[in-house]
């Protein structure tokens, strides 16, 4: 139970960034901003850890780690074109991505995995306006809720008997070294807010989170981390209307609602029917 409780906060951080990433790279480049949050990550890790990553622990951690970075790219660039509720609505769907990965390896597709994708995307489509309002930044959302759940599925079948810790460490330092390999450095300092933004998704959304996600999925398989990750979208949207002043049309609004209900639905739905087991009763 408490990896549960431990992982819905680290959703509710989650959600409230996407209105604090929207606002840093508003004034801040993008690369150089995750530059410098995965490098903050990455220092609050090494103090944690305080020792160096075993050899299996280094090669999860810089596969994971590269999908991650690539993850987060993506979903920035992706934010930095539409509106923070629209971008945590559409990163959700990494909770449908993650049962069809799996099938990849083997695990059995659910016939609500199919209902739930169809529903999703006429809620996607009325989301974004139809197809022409459908637009470059939805493309890299879409491609970085792939890549969230691609990281969910590999965590959860290589992170068991690993250290937690050191494993999200690894993670954070491949995303800093992606970063700066860009040469994405640059003589410009960042204003305060930015700096504010930096370590509230360094620290907090990016080495506490997933050391917790590491973690916690340790313990929990990938579809039951999807659930819970199924609360984040819903925490954006409470951030984007409260924090960011985002109004849905009724179109839009109906197109929300829909996403959610197949994200939440999707995981709600072995729970609700699944057949109760009775006790003998002894005579």
């Amino acid at each position: 139970m408490i990896y549960v409780l431990f992982f819905v906060g680290v959703t509710a951080v989650w959600g409230w960034t996407f209105v604090v990433v929207k606002n840093a790279i508003a004034e801040y480049p993008t690369l150089p901003f995750l530059q410098l949050r995965f490098i903050l990550a990455f220092l609050v890790m090494a103090v944690l850890v305080r020792r160096l990553p075993t050899r299996r622990e280094l090669l999860v951690g810089l596969a994971a780690g590269s999908v991650l970075a690539i993850a987060y790219l993506t979903q920035t660039l992706g934010l930095s074109l539409i509106s923070p509720g629209n971008a945590g609505l559409i990163t959700g769907l990494l909770v449908l991505f993650t049962p069809l990965l799996d099938r990849v390896f083997g695990v059995p597709l659910k016939r609500r995995t199919i209902v739930a994708v169809i529903v999703a995307v006429i809620g996607i489509g009325m989301l974004t306006g139809g197809p022409s309002g459908f637009g470059l930044g939805d493309v890299l959302v879409i491609v970085c809720a792939v890549l969230f759940a691609l990281h969910i599925v590999l965590l959860s079948r290589w992170s068991p008997r690993l250290s937690a810790a050191p494993l999200a460490m690894v993670q954070m330092g491949a995303c800093a070294l992606i970063f700066s390999a860009g040469g994405t450095w640059t003589l410009r300092m960042p204003s305060t807010d930015v700096w504010i933004a930096i370590v509230i998704t360094g620290v907090f959304a990016s080495a506490l989170a997933f050391y917790i996600q590491t973690w916690a999925q340790a313990h929990i398989d990938a579809s039951r981390t999807a659930l819970i990750i199924a609360m984040e979208p819903a925490w954006a949207v409470a951030a984007a209307v409260v924090l960011a002043g985002q109004r849905f049309g009724f179109l839009q609004a109906a197109g929300a609602a829909l996403v959610l209900a197949a994200i939440v639905g999707h995981e709600l739905a072995p729970l609700k029917f699944k057949t109760p087991e009775y006790e003998p009763i002894e005579t």
